[in-house]
């Protein structure tokens, strides 16, 4: 069981999931999990918030502690833990990734800047063009035709993305 717990390989891949407020990058994803899991792939799923927010709930334990001047408070059940840490400065995607136990592939939504490849969710309703550039892009799920070279994935069909990406792993393991 000591070995459930290394930290995740630097080689793990990471896709970026982007796009505008209200293109459904949420809905996606959760479509999307299932069909990756299907596939025998271990997930990890990072949401990147820039609102700030806060897991606890006054009056819980958990929070009490942490209002008691904890810095970081752990709780843990049979098959679930949870940690919450006051941190100095924002860690990059790959400093929170790296406590996580082992995952064939991260996908993280938001951090629009990183240097990750990335899938842009894409609705033609919203009438802006993409956030990213085309080499930044892995593929654009989408409901309209856009003028890059990059694959395009149906919105509300997630099956193509998990293939997609299942062959990005494979490649990347095999590449290793």
């Amino acid at each position: 069981r000591a070995g459930r717990w290394n930290v995740m390989n630097e080689k793990t891949p990471i896709i970026v999931f982007v796009g505008l407020s209200g293109t459904g990058k949420t809905t996606y994803l959760e479509r999307l999990i299932p069909a990756l899991k299907a596939r025998g792939l271990r997930l990890a799923v990072l949401k990147h918030d820039t609102h700030g927010f806060d897991m606890d709930r006054p009056g819980k334990d958990t929070y009490r502690f942490r209002e008691a001047g904890a810095d970081a408070v752990t709780i843990c059940s049979g098959t679930h833990l949870a940690i919450q840490e006051t941190l100095p400065d924002e860690p990059s995607i790959s400093e929170i990734l790296s406590r996580l136990q082992p995952v064939d592939l991260a996908l993280v939504e938001g951090y629009k800047k990183s240097a990750y490849p990335k899938i842009e969710i894409h609705r033609a309703a919203l009438g802006r063009p993409l956030y990213c550039q085309e080499r930044e892009l892995l593929a654009v799920a989408t409901d309209e035709a856009l003028p890059v070279s990059v694959p395009h994935l149906p919105l509300d069909d997630p099956e193509p993305c998990a293939e997609l990406l299942l062959q990005y792993v494979k490649k990347l393991r095999e590449d290793a």
